[in-house]
């Protein structure tokens, strides 16, 4: 795969677990079946190395609440230091690509300013976020849960985000020169453009992506001043999918919000706010003609996941394919550069 790297034997149980529900995830397969993999990675790390071969031997693996059937197969055929064979068919058979271009644009990606854990909406930790960026050749991760207001999402309070960034210090710590995570927030624009989340924390994050995610039907000329507001705001780094719209059949349909796209894009431009390529393969955000309008006005773009899952931080491929297709520059694609060039403007 172009993205994540094979495992090959000897492969830990608990690395095997993981990956599997990795691929999953990038193959956008049931959550309940990806959780079945990963709550048995948990077990399975807790109980450990000796203890999982011994009851491989014994074959009492599924005494261990969190392992079924399927994944203690997983854990002995890893413990005998073999790839275990549910994990290679999903590694041959996963396509090299999610996208059918756009290759030299992915190679050239270094981050991703729009990732959740959770924390909020995600479906993994912190630590297993970064593991899978890292995986994945990137260098740098911005973390950007929910602000408050979106309680649906479990956004977090001051406090909550709070204890985050004292859990992404450590994690630096800990990953060294692997990877480096970014505090960040994807932060609600209220109805009158203003941010929620406090001035003070606004201003101890790296990364500040910013949303609209209520009243997406607002009239056009109101929600015009809420996202110029929004955009204008120098906390403000990115602006994330923009239209919100969901371009999936049925019930999950959305259209785009209504707003004056020359007016918002031209304040983006004007405050070096990043246009978001929102690369989720049911929003498709911005559609075609903005990006052709984002980019004749000067913005700046980023390349984002919005992954709520690690296996997900693989769909900026579908965002690179676009981006190449309207010809936009590597250079003006802000998840293309280095770390400290990137901290070095989200702080301008």
């Amino acid at each position: 795969m172009r993205g994540l790297p094979q495992l090959t034997a000897p492969v830990d149980p608990v690395a095997a677990l993981t990956r599997i529900a990795w691929l999953l995830e990038r193959d956008r397969q049931s959550t309940y079946r990806v959780e079945a993999f990963r709550k048995a990675a948990r077990a399975a790390a807790e109980v450990g190395d000796d203890e999982l071969r011994r009851r491989a031997s014994a074959r009492t693996l599924t005494d261990i609440r969190g392992i079924g059937k399927s994944t203690a197969a997983v854990i002995t055929e890893a413990a005998a230091g073999e790839v275990p064979g549910y994990l290679q068919q999903l590694q041959d058979t996963a396509p090299a690509s999610l996208a059918e271009g756009g290759d030299d644009l992915y190679a050239a990606l270094r981050g991703d300013l729009h990732a959740h854990t959770d924390w909020s909406d995600g479906g993994a930790s912190l630590d297993e976020m970064a593991s899978a960026a890292a995986a994945l050749g990137q260098e740098w991760l911005a973390i950007t849960d929910h602000s408050p207001r979106l309680t649906v999402a479990n956004g977090l309070s001051e406090e909550r985000l709070t204890r985050q960034l004292d859990e992404i210090e450590t994690l630096n710590d800990l990953l060294g020169d692997e990877l480096r995570v970014l505090a960040g927030i994807e932060v609600d624009i209220l109805d009158d453009g203003t941010l929620d989340q406090t001035d003070a924390m606004l201003d101890r994050l790296d990364i500040v992506t910013a949303s609209v995610h209520s009243k997406l039907r607002m009239d056009s000329a109101p929600m015009t001043r809420r996202m110029v507001a929004a955009v204008c705001d120098p906390r403000v780094n990115v602006l994330g999918h923009c239209t919100g719209r969901r371009v999936v059949r049925g019930r999950g349909a959305r259209p785009p919000s209504q707003f004056d796209a020359r007016e918002v894009f031209s304040a983006c431009a004007e405050h070096g706010t990043a246009v978001e390529i929102n690369s989720r393969p049911e929003r498709v955000d911005p559609p075609d003609e903005l990006i052709a309008l984002a980019r004749d006005l000067g913005c700046l773009f980023a390349i984002d996941s919005d992954a709520h899952a690690p296996g997900q931080l693989d769909f900026k491929a579908l965002g690179a394919h676009r981006a190449e297709e309207f010809g936009i520059e590597p250079d003006r694609i802000v998840t293309t550069w280095t770390v400290d060039r990137v901290i070095d403007w989200a702080g301008t």
